[in-house]
């Protein structure tokens, strides 16, 4: 649905340790919560999360019906920011600018963008692995939940890269197996695929990752660039009645408001009437993440996915010339995270809408 390649369109430093537990003193004085529960959660990791984040509130996330809920059984709504590629932009994810999400933007979540091709995964699989362990180490570490995206865009067949896809979440299922603060996201967004073949792909995967962590929510990417079939003359229907034989699951919904109006927001709004949903990326802008911003339709899509309890990530926390990037060009090359002085005029409307 949107070209993230920093050349390429189509349709559709770290501060001292001393200086980062001083930050997490702070967050844990001062921010507040959005996404439900009255009471800190137990539980070591919970327990480890600063007070008032929301991983030490909510604990393990589960999906019930068509919700997402807590360690309680609570519906709660997570919001927060998708990095950009991290082969491009890891620079835009320090110490500081995590700092800023957690703290100043009151973010619930953050994800992680781990692209596939255009020289990330597959060019070198363990410096991607471990660069996105780092990152998600680092939204753990402030209590913030973290989708594990793998970005795949072009080819739009997931099953193209399903044995390096199995490699990856056996690393990081591995790893985060006790940790109640990640998602894993599985495949990006599906494009020119049938939706028979993105649900036998995601069959094939999801098992992967229960084998190490059987508790942690996935998220399958839907036909026609996450628009459950919409962007090709499809609807939500296929999935409703062909569902992906897994538990706690959910499917995943993209849109761009200058590009996708009300027939994409029906259908958003149809979908999670019957189907567990998360919008892990949006933009205020164009299905390639710029031009002008559209934030009267997007707030119809803010407003909707309010009232639905649909937890959602936006494209995207890096400083890319585009419109779609929050932070102003040249921001993640100082130290400077916090504040709208740093934000393009999309970045200004989306922290609003993080911190509400």
């Amino acid at each position: 649905m949107a070209e993230h390649s920093p050349t390429r369109r189509r349709r559709s430093g770290t501060v001292p340790v001393g200086a980062a537990l001083a930050g997490a003193l702070l967050f844990a004085l001062t921010a507040p919560f959005s996404a439900g529960a009255e009471e800190d959660r137990g539980g070591t990791a919970e327990a480890s999360a600063p007070a008032g984040s929301a991983v030490a509130r909510n604990g393990q996330l589960s999906v019930c019906g068509q919700d997402l809920c807590n360690a309680d059984g609570k519906a709660v709504q997570l919001k927060g920011m998708s990095s950009h590629g991290t082969q491009w932009y890891s620079q835009c994810l320090t110490d500081g600018s995590l700092d800023a999400l957690a703290q100043d933007w009151d973010a619930d979540i953050l994800r992680v963008s781990t692209y596939v091709q255009e020289g990330g995964y597959e060019s070198d699989p363990e410096k991607f692995t471990q660069l996105a362990q780092r990152v998600v180490d680092q939204a753990i570490a402030r209590g913030m939940y973290a989708v594990i995206d793998w970005h795949q865009l072009d080819p739009g067949d997931p099953n193209a890269n399903t044995e390096s896809a199995k490699r990856f979440f056996t690393d990081m299922a591995s790893k985060y197996a006790d940790q109640p603060g990640v998602f894993y996201e599985i495949a990006n967004e599906p494009s020119g695929v049938s939706w028979d073949r993105i649900k036998s792909y995601a069959e094939e995967v999801i098992p992967v990752i229960r084998e190490h962590d059987p508790d942690g929510v996935a998220l399958v990417g839907t036909r026609a660039w996450s628009s459950f079939g919409v962007s090709e003359d499809g609807s939500e229907q296929e999935v409703v009645d062909n569902p992906v034989e897994a538990d706690n699951i959910m499917y995943t919904f993209h849109f761009y408001a200058a590009s996708h109006d009300d027939e994409y927001l029906r259908t958003l709004s149809r979908a999670a009437d019957q189907l567990p949903v998360f919008v892990t990326e949006f933009g205020t802008q164009d299905s390639a993440g710029e031009g002008g911003n559209d934030f009267a339709m997007a707030q119809k899509y803010i407003d909707l996915m309010e009232q639905k309890g649909i937890s959602w990530t936006n494209w995207n926390y890096s400083d890319d010339d585009r419109s779609g990037a929050v932070f102003e060009p040249g921001t993640c090359s100082g130290d400077q995270w916090a504040g709208t002085d740093v934000l393009k005029e999309a970045g200004v409307w989306i922290r609003e809408r993080v911190k509400s």
